[in-house]
């Protein structure tokens, strides 16, 4: 199975990227979704950060307060690292599981973080979407309602925008529109496929 790293940073445009691979018959493995399903109530992850954290991050019906985790590790650096230490093996276990299942010319797995968790090797092919910070900005405001400076807090968490592009095997540039957009999954999709036999 031919494995294609999907990364960028938040705003990039990945979702969307995504869809248009899924469009083409193409399987899509998204390690926030699988980030989502691991911190439901009930779910092993959602246990082991109520122990590491406290019950102040749960919410009374059971749910992960996201909003209150997700400042903490922005104010701690080490509440970070705890939390990456209880999810990543977790995502990267998923993904395995879910790879060893698929029936599919080739696979796109979309993970944010795939440079910084160090995990290159798990896949073949590096795809980085791009933009400049700005937009990243503007669409995170459009999607999130979050504020400027905690856009930014994000974006300065996430690798540079040069060391990632430094990583990439094919870069999509995601600043001309959706045709723009579909028209460079579609070349790819096509040198994928290839490169896959």
């Amino acid at each position: 199975m031919y494995k294609v790293g999907l990364t960028g940073g938040i705003g990039s445009g990945k979702s969307t990227v995504s869809e248009f691979f899924k469009q083409q018959a193409i399987a899509v493995i998204d390690a926030d979704e699988i980030a989502h399903q691991l911190v439901a109530p009930g779910q092993k992850a959602l246990q082991q950060i109520k122990l590491a954290f406290g019950t102040d991050y749960i919410t009374p019906d059971g749910c992960l307060n996201r909003n209150q985790l997700r400042d903490c590790i922005f104010r701690e650096p080490d509440k970070k690292l705890l939390l990456e230490s209880i999810m990543h093996p977790l995502v990267y276990a998923q993904i395995n599981q879910q790879l060893s299942h698929l029936n599919s010319p080739y696979a796109i797995v979309s993970i944010p973080l795939l440079i910084e968790t160090g995990m290159q090797a798990l896949v073949d092919h590096i795809l980085v979407i791009d933009c400049p910070m700005e937009m990243q900005i503007n669409r995170v405001k459009l999607r999130n309602q979050l504020s400027d400076a905690k856009i930014t807090a994000i974006i300065s968490s996430q690798l540079d925008r040069t060391e990632r592009l430094a990583q990439a095997d094919s870069v999509i540039n995601n600043t001309q529109g959706l045709s723009n957009l579909r028209h460079q999954v579609d070349l790819l999709h096509k040198q994928f496929l290839t490169q896959a036999q």
